[in-house]
């Protein structure tokens, strides 16, 4: 079964091309809110998920043991452009547990972010393991492991605890079996497993309002929340989508990319919960389409309306400034 089309890009008059994919909302409950495309593929949700791999090291009060501030917990979610205040909280974390970034297992690559990349260049300076995307997730599990008196070496391996208590996370939140037939290994190292939609979506919506979840998983959901809106820069980075949306609607919705074309989201006070993969993996269509999903659910005021509005449908210009262009989410999504 082909996927629908969730979005055009359009150049001129004319549609230049064409995106596929399939989306999932489900609310607290289970029940379907929307349903689009061939939701039970399985899919990696890849980094769309790094705030319910946080959760043990809140829950377990590892991060309280480490005094982690809100700021530093915002990063344990990251996907980050590696700017220096991403770098600087990074570093933060790991001093915190007595660590520093040669226990990092996460690899080194450039800064996501141009001018981050730019600046680090200028200063005659070569990337390390911080500067990666995900340094700020592997800081938090460095921590998880060092509070659970376990060697950090090796974090990254399935058979490690820090690993298992993040797959238990997982399968308790979205209540599906990662089993080592779904599994693979992510960018930065750690395992990844395959699963629905609808499975993701559930569980950002337990995520987001606490239901179907413990006591403990509750608060530590609603803290890391709290920590995302206050912090949304170090979610993702300058003028990255996921910090321009949460910067507008701070508790109001949490959203997170992946990989490949994965968005999830959970907006709290619908108790909805969101997750959708383009079929090509483009990330600009998958941020399109996860801002239209937000503008028709969520009532906003004309400000937020506003900017939402420019993020679901942004103007393509050329390298003159000159509009050449527009993304244009498919009315079929909204029905």
């Amino acid at each position: 079964m082909d996927n629908p089309f969730l979005v055009d890009v359009t150049r001129g008059n004319l549609v230049e091309s064409q995106h596929r994919g399939s989306v999932a909302v489900i609310d607290a409950d289970g029940s379907t809110v929307l349903s689009l495309g061939d939701v039970e593929r399985h899919v990696f949700p890849r980094s769309a998920v790094k705030a319910i791999q946080a959760l043990p090291l809140v829950e377990s009060g590892i991060a309280e043991k480490y005094g982690l501030t809100d700021q530093e917990i915002a990063l344990a979610c990251s996907s980050h452009s590696g700017e220096p205040e991403h770098v600087e909280v990074a570093t933060a974390i790991l001093a915190k547990a007595g660590r520093d970034r040669s226990c990092l297992e996460c690899g080194v690559h450039w800064p996501m972010g141009e001018a981050a990349t730019r600046l680090l260049a200028a200063q005659g300076e070569q990337p390390s393991a911080l500067h990666n995307n995900c340094s700020g997730k592997h800081a938090g599990f460095i921590c998880l492991a060092c509070g659970m008196d376990e060697d950090p070496k090796g974090y990254v391996r399935a058979e490690h605890k820090v690993q298992q208590a993040v797959k238990a996370s997982l399968e308790d939140v979205t209540g599906a079996s990662h089993t080592e037939d779904e599994a693979a290994i992510d960018g930065c190292s750690i395992p990844t497993y395959a699963i629905p939609l609808p499975a993701l979506a559930f569980g950002f919506a337990k995520f987001g309002t606490g239901t179907g979840l413990s006591q403990g998983t509750q608060a530590a959901a609603k803290r890391i929340r709290k920590a995302v809106a206050q912090h949304p820069l170090m979610v993702a980075g300058t003028d990255r989508f996921d910090t321009r949306i949460m910067e507008v609607l701070r508790e109001r919705a949490f959203v997170k990319s992946g990989a490949e074309g994965v968005y999830c989201a959970t907006l709290p006070e619908l108790g909805y919960g969101i997750a959708l993969k383009v079929d090509d993996g483009g990330p600009r269509a998958a941020s399109a389409v996860m801002a239209a999903l937000v503008l028709h659910f969520l009532p906003m005021n004309d400000q937020e309306r506003a900017a939402v509005e420019a993020l679901a449908e942004p103007v393509l210009k050329n390298w003159n400034g000159i509009e050449v262009g527009r993304f244009r989410v498919s009315p079929d999504l909204l029905g």
